[in-house]
């Protein structure tokens, strides 16, 4: 059985094409060109720049990185490996190893790589994830504590500190 993917892009043509034609019609007219596709504005990848940075083993410090939106398998393959069954604190280890695309130059991201990450690194990814997927953005609404003005920043640009 072959399964066919549907995307929110191309959706409507998917709809137009299957949809039954009027019957007055359907004889003398010719098939219709698929819609223009429109950019829906659908964001499935968002940058980021670690706090610390990844140390590899050649000493190189890795910051700026990716992350992808997760899939419903992100967050069920976890629940079936070993290392969190042993210990359910890995979760986030396998889970951030899964979305995370690139950290700098590397581009096999694994639970190794994560496991070796500074903790603030690690909390920061963690607050990234659930910022990206259940929000849909990485704005956090702030407070300046001197004049107690309200205003948004954007959490995966510019090291801390800076805007």
């Amino acid at each position: 059985m072959r399964r066919r993917t549907v995307t929110a892009g191309n959706l409507d043509e998917i709809l137009q094409v299957t949809a039954p034609a009027p019957e007055t019609e359907q004889a003398a007219a010719p098939p219709a060109a698929p819609p223009p596709r429109e950019d829906q504005g659908l964001r499935t990848e968002f940058e980021f720049e670690l706090p610390r940075g990844y140390v590899d083993e050649a000493g190189t410090v890795h910051r700026h990185g990716a992350m992808r939106l997760a899939t419903a398998r992100d967050e069920l393959r976890p629940q079936i490996d070993l290392r969190v069954k042993e210990n359910p604190a890995y979760l986030s280890v396998v889970l951030l190893s899964q979305v995370i695309t690139r950290i700098g130059s590397l581009t096999d991201v694994h639970a190794g790589i994560v496991e070796r990450m500074y903790a603030t690194d690690v909390a920061f990814l963690q607050d990234f994830y659930r910022r990206v997927n259940s929000e849909g953005h990485t704005r956090a609404a702030v407070t300046c504590p001197h004049c107690e003005g309200g205003f948004e920043v954007d959490l995966s640009g510019g090291r801390l500190g800076e805007s």
